[in-house]
């Protein structure tokens, strides 16, 4: 390990003081920190000054875990994130915890797990296309609050349903304890490739979120009946206004994201602890 790129939250005292105390201790130990040009990696990674970065720091929320995805996807590298935010779901550590982080980033002593990621594709009724990928979630979403957007939902070219409905949440197993939670949709283990379909506050009754298979192809079709083009935000960093009569199409991503793992605590107390479920006492009968 020789160089590291941090990508840290411009706004929040404690991400700066967090990203000052873990740069001076990585120097310390002879690994180069590259200073993050913007949040979000999209500017950073065409920087030559960013060539051989061996990993990415993220400090911050998820929000800034996210905008880091971007930079460790296309540079190839692993990405740890320090919490320096709310709930921190995919951050690492705590803020609190940098302590002996510098050592186990130079000795090597971490592990790395892949995370499925979305490639999505969207064709335009005039049969141009845009691309983009997802590590939580890509959302179709309406424009115009009054009124809901006309959806129909094909799964492998077979139609399932349609719904009238504030969007659509298409989330990966990391995403699912993020908006599709907020949706309704089921909490997925990490490891499992499948991609989650929630409808966001549909009108109708078959509107239960779906889980679909790894090797699927799930379409999202705006109908014509819509009064204003939706938008599909991916993992809500990037933005595409998807006119009446697009498809939206979203596949398993031909490529993983790699996250540092530091520890070896399981996902199921780590959703214990972030969502604070009450999961203790009843083993000795509430003591």
């Amino acid at each position: 390990m020789t160089r590291v790129l941090m990508v840290r939250h411009r706004h929040r005292t404690n991400a700066a003081t967090s990203a000052v105390t873990l740069a001076q201790a990585l120097r310390a130990r002879g690994i180069d920190v590259v200073e993050d040009a913007a949040v979000g990696g999209i500017d950073v990674v065409e920087d030559a000054a960013v060539g051989g970065i061996d990993m990415v720091l993220s400090i911050g929320g998820d929000g800034t875990f996210l905008a880091a995805a971007s930079s460790a996807r296309a540079l190839g590298v692993p990405l740890l994130g320090v919490n320096a935010g709310h709930m921190g779901f995919l951050t690492e550590l705590a803020a609190t915890g940098t302590g002996d982080l510098a050592r186990k980033i130079a000795e090597g002593d971490f592990a790395v797990e892949e995370r499925m990621t979305l490639d999505v594709a969207m064709e335009r009724p005039d049969a141009t296309t845009a691309h983009d990928w997802a590590l939580n979630e890509a959302v179709i979403m309406h424009t115009d609050v009054a009124h809901p957007v006309h959806f129909a939902l094909v799964v492998d070219g077979q139609e399932v349903s349609t719904y009238g409905a504030d969007g659509m949440i298409l989330s990966t197993p990391t995403g699912s304890t993020a908006y599709s939670f907020s949706a309704g949709g089921p909490v997925v283990w990490p490891d499992t490739e499948a991609i989650v379909v929630a409808p966001l506050a549909a009108h109708g009754l078959f509107t239960r979120p779906l889980v679909v298979g790894p090797s699927a192809c799930v379409e999202i079709v705006v109908l014509e009946d819509t009064w204003s083009d939706p938008e599909m935000w991916c993992d809500g960093l990037r933005r595409i206004t998807v006119p009446a009569g697009a498809v939206v199409r979203a596949r398993v991503g031909a490529s993983a994201v790699r996250l540092v793992r530091v520890d070896d605590t399981p996902f199921s107390a780590r959703l214990v602890n972030k969502f604070n479920l009450p999961a203790r006492g009843w083993r000795d009968g509430g003591q």
